[in-house]
């Protein structure tokens, strides 16, 4: 189901959350890839970017989409450590993102396939294939370790 690219690229994604722990921001990390290739990255930081919208999805769809000039990320792929929310769904519906790779589902807020299937309404202009479960436990041990650790 998931090729050695995809565990190249989800480990990466760990990192990327690995440093949002750093800053004690909740640790989910994103590499945005095109034809094996980052174009965008990035790693959840609303509290230190004072913005509701710098999830780590939000982080690495803006830079890949000013990487190549055009807001249209066709035939990219989007690796995140969580199962995105409904504000990212919607965010690569737009950007019309080939592929989602996630990683941990989000029990709490998983837009997806947990709490709803956002990328498969109707209505939709543009389908996002998706697969979930790459390397779950290790990204799902990435935020257990940090709420943990919050808690003391």
């Amino acid at each position: 189901m998931f090729t050695d690219r995809d565990h190249h690229w989800m480990r990466y994604a760990i990192q990327l959350a690995e440093k949002a722990a750093a800053e004690q921001e909740v640790p989910v990390g994103a590499v945005l890839v095109l034809d094996d290739q980052i174009i965008g990255e990035g790693y959840n930081r609303p509290i230190s970017h004072h913005d509701p919208s710098a999830h780590a999805e939000m982080i690495a769809l803006r830079e890949g989409a000013k990487r190549i000039g055009n807001y249209r990320l066709l035939n990219t792929t989007l690796y995140v450590t969580l199962e995105p929310c409904i504000m990212c769904a919607g965010a690569m519906v737009h950007a019309r993102v080939k592929h989602l790779v996630f990683g941990a589902h989000d029990l709490k807020a998983g837009a997806i396939v947990t709490k709803t299937e956002a990328l498969n309404l109707p209505f939709l202009n543009h389908s996002v294939a998706y697969t979930g479960g790459l390397l779950a436990e290790q990204c799902g041990g990435v935020l257990s370790n940090f709420f943990r650790e919050r808690r003391g």
